[in-house]
């Protein structure tokens, strides 16, 4: 199930999106001013205003885009050519102007999930580290690293939420989905450990104190 972020402070409208797009497939958290947002939870995709009680979206996607390539949907009564051209220009994935139809919103946000499903679905590289999960093999300055199966569950999840950090609870949860009815607490640790080894990646995969991991874009 994928989980959507709506940033709305208009409570009928966030209220009225996210029942009335809600199904098996997505799951919609719902926030009313940016203050509420945190990078900690797992995210696929944000829907979010330009205009809220405690800030602009602009900002807060242009923020956002320094460490985190989460799809962003804007949705907003701005319906000037120049906030869409910066809209897209600070790093959204789409822009639609109020009013507008739940079935366009649907068709949107499906095709913006496809295309991140899509591209994650290849390869991660950044100069040092070349991941491909189709293929399952990972190279680190071009030399070839072995990884189980457990570890690259691991990897996969951090890269396609690379920027945000994941809790603990998250991580076991879609790492062991064997229907083990328990999973040791050392487990993820051990498995954190042994990844950042093999890969050199200290630097990377850091410890969020308190709450879990973060795939580190630097």
């Amino acid at each position: 199930m994928k989980t959507i972020t709506i940033i709305e402070d208009d409570t009928a409208l966030n209220n009225g999106i996210a029942l009335a797009l809600k199904n098996a497939d997505y799951s919609f958290r719902q926030l009313y001013k940016l203050s509420d947002y945190r990078s900690d939870e797992p995210c696929d995709l944000i829907i979010l205003d330009i205009n809220l009680p405690d800030g602009n979206g602009f900002d807060f996607l242009k923020n956002l885009r320094k460490d985190s390539d989460i799809p962003v949907i804007i949705l907003t009564a701005n319906d000037l050519e120049t906030d869409e051209v910066m809209g897209l220009e600070l790093g959204a994935d789409d822009y639609i102007t109020k009013p507008f139809s739940l079935m366009v919103l649907r068709a949107r946000i499906d095709k913006v999930l496809r295309k991140t499903c899509t591209s994650s679905s290849v390869e991660y590289s950044d100069g040092k580290y070349v991941f491909s999960f189709d293929t399952m093999t990972f190279s680190v300055n071009g030399s070839l690293v072995e990884l189980s199966k457990t570890e690259q569950k691991l990897l996969k999840l951090l890269i396609q939420n690379k920027g945000q950090t994941l809790s603990r609870e998250y991580l076991v949860d879609r790492i062991w989905t064997d229907g083990a009815d328990y999973v040791d607490e050392n487990a993820l640790s051990v498995t954190v450990n042994r990844l950042r080894k093999k890969l050199n990646a200290a630097k990377h995969i850091q410890t969020v104190y308190g709450i879990g991991y973060v795939w580190r874009v630097k």
